[in-house]
């Protein structure tokens, strides 16, 4: 009797493990393939909403929004970053800016993505200052998005 006891967990816990140990390998796989380029970090207490500018090679392009909640990440471009600078615009839920940019650009009121950073006004967007973030060329870069002090 005490060996068909034994005989009798040891499958259970053989299948067990081995499902624990292929759900970790299948975890790790999922991850490698959905790595992200630009990922912007919200460390603040507030809603944060965010834009990204970026030069393709024919123009700058502005879209967003992100809307990052307290303490949170979005990813806001998933291919390897090309170009050495990332455009960041960022302002809480009243409207106030939370980066403080000199490189001016377009923003829509809703969802957008716009070509171009001139004659915002008569193109039906408002100008925004962007600030420029340097990635020093590397495929990947997190931006964190701090409190005031």
């Amino acid at each position: 009797m005490p060996w068909r006891i034994i005989l009798g967990r040891w499958p259970g816990r053989a299948i067990r493990a081995s499902c624990a140990a292929l759900l970790f390998a299948l975890a790790l796989l999922a991850g490698r393939g959905a790595q992200a380029q630009f990922v912007v970090c919200n460390q603040t207490l507030d809603v944060v909403n965010v834009a990204i500018g970026s030069d393709g090679g024919s123009g700058f392009t502005t879209e967003g929004w992100w809307i990052v909640g307290a303490n949170r990440c979005a990813t806001t471009l998933r291919d390897e970053l090309e170009a050495r600078y990332v455009y960041v615009y960022a302002n809480d839920v009243f409207g106030r800016s939370v980066l403080y940019g000199s490189t001016p650009m377009c923003v829509g009121q809703k969802g957008f993505r716009i070509v171009g950073t001139d004659a915002c006004y008569q193109r039906g967007y408002r100008p925004a200052k962007f600030l420029e973030v340097d990635t020093r060329a590397v495929s990947r870069w997190t931006l964190f998005l701090s409190p005031r002090s």
